[in-house]
């Protein structure tokens, strides 16, 4: 095996793992292992303060890479694209907890079929029964809150 392919499997499965990151759910045991990938990336930064000459261009070489720059820039790649699949896994659960929060608010703030049929027959003087066209296009003012939200 040479050592340009050595780089190249540790680089797909790099990828890989952000990708398989993508469809499996968020946890505790998620967490710590991207605290820990954390914490070994700050000692290798510190290492590299310490020794800059060296470090990356041995551990380049090391991986069959032929300049540290070069080994920095797939880094960076690849963290960038663990990056952008952590954001996107936010970003949809966000998206998820807003949905469930507005109908809640929606249903919480409708009003009751009954209290609309009561305030038509208020207004009209006359009894409309349950069940017509009226009674779902009565005028009934809306609530304080989507007054509020409307003002915004």
């Amino acid at each position: 095996m040479s050592r340009q392919s050595v780089i190249q499997i540790l680089l797909i499965a790099a990828v890989l793992a952000s990708a398989w990151r993508l469809l499996v759910g968020t946890g505790q045991r998620t967490m710590a292992v991207r605290r820990l990938g954390l914490l070994l990336l700050l000692g290798l930064v510190v290492y590299s303060i310490i020794d800059p000459s060296n470090t990356w261009t041995n551990l380049a070489r090391a991986l069959g890479v032929g300049r540290g720059a070069d080994l920095i820039l797939y880094g960076l790649a690849v963290a960038f694209f663990g990056f952008v699949v952590t954001t996107f896994k936010r970003f949809r659960a966000m998206e998820t907890r807003y949905t469930r929060l507005a109908r809640r608010i929606a249903l919480d703030e409708a009003t009751p079929p009954s209290r609309r049929v009561r305030a038509a027959q208020d207004r009209s003087g006359r009894g409309i029964p349950t069940g017509t066209p009226d009674t779902l296009t009565g005028d009934v003012p809306p609530s304080p809150s989507v007054k509020a939200a409307d003002a915004d």
